[in-house]
């Protein structure tokens, strides 16, 4: 009669009449797999930015971004051409900017200002198979508060602080402890 023992988890014992013999073997105890999870490394930026974006035309009035911005509770968006190439970005601060001279020039605001003589047109990019940890980086370093994605010359998203708040908690909801 043979009788077996598990005492250690790679180790079995098996008792013969009465010889105890030890013999090394690999239990598998991971029962039922279930899918990966991501890891640290492989976050990226596309799995967390914007695809669906608002953008802005460089004949845009100030005016057309300003209600656009509020209407949609944003802080700003990318300015594009007809080819949908990203040639800059027009944010809050800029409008702030026009509606600050019309102050100072005691004018009211030029409705007809377009948005290619406000917007911000040196414009810092990511690369969308970037780690989601190395934008924060940027996003420290640079400060700036949403960086446009651009592939083969077309703007195919956008990462914002927002964008890496939300992959960080889901992160921690799968990996920290």
């Amino acid at each position: 009669m043979i009788l077996i023992k598990l005492e250690q988890i790679f180790y079995r014992w098996i008792y013969i009449s009465n010889f105890k013999i030890k013999i090394m073997g690999i239990i598998n105890f991971q029962g039922k797999r279930s899918p990966q999870k991501k890891t640290v490394d492989s976050i990226l930026i596309s799995d967390y930015m914007t695809r669906d974006l608002i953008t802005f035309s460089p004949t845009d009035s100030i005016t057309h971004v300003i209600q656009t911005l509020i209407e949609h509770n944003i802080s700003g968006g990318p300015v594009v051409n007809e080819n949908f190439e990203l040639i800059g970005v027009i944010s809050e601060g800029d409008c702030m900017k026009q509606i600050s001279e019309s102050r100072y020039y005691n004018m009211p605001m030029d409705t007809d200002n377009a948005v290619e003589k406000a917007m911000v047109k040196n414009v810092k990019t990511l690369d969308g198979s970037m780690n989601i940890f190395d934008a924060v980086n940027k996003f420290l370093e640079l400060k700036i508060r949403r960086f446009p994605i651009v592939e083969n010359g077309k703007l195919v998203g956008q990462i914002s602080q927002k964008d890496v708040l939300k992959a960080a908690m889901q992160l921690k909801e799968n990996t920290w402890k």
